[in-house]
């Protein structure tokens, strides 16, 4: 029975088929539309998490400030030494504590220059990082502490400004002060969102605060954890070391943020699923819009046979025949179109996503979610013309003209 209705179904597609093609246009485009978003949204939250994977997932920021919802960060007061020596001696558990001033500026040596970002901080950073030294030695504790203008290359500064040739032991202008170059860092690449690793300047932080950042305050503070040390569980610690270094009192909300990885990622999942539901619902529209001509070229269809359908009736078609048929009939458009829009949307999205340099990250749920849709589309906007068939008189059928 199915069959025979499938084979009328497909008689009548390729009866008029630029007629067809046109209306399940809207199908194959919001198909293909809700693929390519969404793949392509995909891609960007996966690149975005193994970024932050890179940094690893046992890295603790902390920042002056308490961002509300929907609010700029209030202003707060920065951190001091102090405050990195007590994280340091008052939680054990921590590998590495790296406090963070930054600036970009410009570096130049000899009759080469380059735009820089330049980072005040400590060896406890490059450990924080896993960051390895290529060439020369790291920050000494008294080197910091003393402010000396001394500073550590990463690579792409390295060779801009000196090419081949071994930095250590020379001197570079970092803006208006003359800093001796001590050590180069293993080259890291580019992450997959397009920012240069290696494309920075290392010095001490106290050298940074007085010859270039021009306060003494520290920005932000990077935490790592040893080895099997939950990030979630020294939240608490490092909140309670601060809140008591800050004199701030119980009750009283916090003047500065803790954010590990795992929320970050979080953040980063939750915009994600925001923005793929809005294109969803946008690309929705077009499959809306092609359900409606669905409808409409089977009303016309209807029509158009309505002596075709009286004959039926007459000889001993059931109603619920004719209403099977053109249910079919409808069937068989949206889903091809649906077919139609999850392979065109599959081929643009893998082009999109290679020209934006992300992971090809494919959902099947999406796909099949998308031909589910197209399907009940047909099926809903199939339904009212064939049940106009269904209902038709055979006698005003056959005398139709």
């Amino acid at each position: 029975m199915f069959l025979e209705l499938l084979k009328l179904a497909l008689r009548a597609v390729r009866r008029n088929l630029l007629r067809s093609f046109l209306t399940v246009l809207g199908i194959i485009i919001g198909v293909s539309a809700v693929i390519v978003m969404v793949t392509v949204a995909n891609g960007t939250a996966e690149r975005v998490r193994s970024e932050i994977a890179r940094l690893g997932t046992d890295i603790l920021f902390v920042r002056p400030g308490q961002r509300d919802p929907g609010a700029a960060s209030q202003a707060a007061k920065g951190f001091s030494e102090r405050d990195i020596a007590a994280l340091r001696n008052q939680i054990p558990d921590l590998r590495a504590v790296a406090p963070q001033n930054i600036s970009d500026v410009t570096v130049v040596a000899g009759g080469n220059n380059r735009h820089t970002t330049v980072i005040g901080t400590n060896d406890a950073f490059l450990a924080a990082q896993d960051w390895e030294i290529e060439s020369g030695t790291g920050f000494e504790a008294a080197e910091a502490s003393a402010g000396t203008t001394t500073c550590i290359l990463g690579a792409t500064v390295k060779q801009a400004l000196f090419a081949e040739e071994d930095p250590v032991g020379g001197n570079i202008r970092v803006g208006n002060i003359s800093c001796a170059v001590i050590g180069t860092l293993g080259a890291k690449g580019e992450t997959g969102m397009g920012r240069d690793q290696d494309d920075i300047v290392l010095m001490p932080i106290s050298t940074f605060q007085r010859r270039v950042g021009g306060d003494s305050y520290i920005e932000s503070i990077m935490l790592a954890a040893r080895d099997g040390v939950s990030t979630h569980a020294l939240e608490e610690e490092v909140r309670d070391v601060l809140r008591e270094r800050r004199n701030i009192l119980p009750g009283r909300p916090d003047d500065f943020e803790v954010n590990d990885m795992t929320e970050i990622t979080n953040a980063v999942a939750g915009t994600r699923n925001h923005l793929t539901g809005m294109l969803a619902a946008v690309a929705a529209v077009s499959l809306l819009v092609g359900g409606i001509g669905i409808m409409n070229i089977m009303l016309v269809s209807v029509t158009e046979r309505t002596r075709e359908i009286g004959l039926r009736l007459t000889v001993g078609a059931l109603e619920r025949q004719v209403l099977a048929q053109f249910i079919v009939e409808a069937l068989v458009l949206s889903v091809s179109g649906g077919i139609a829009g999850i392979i065109i949307g599959l081929g643009v999205a893998y082009g999109a996503v290679q020209y934006l340099g992300l992971p090809f990250v494919v959902s099947p749920w999406m796909i099949a979610g998308a031909f589910a849709f197209s399907a009940l589309i047909g099926l809903i906007f199939g339904y009212f013309p064939a049940r106009r068939a269904a209902r038709l008189s055979p006698i005003d059928a056959l005398r139709f003209e």
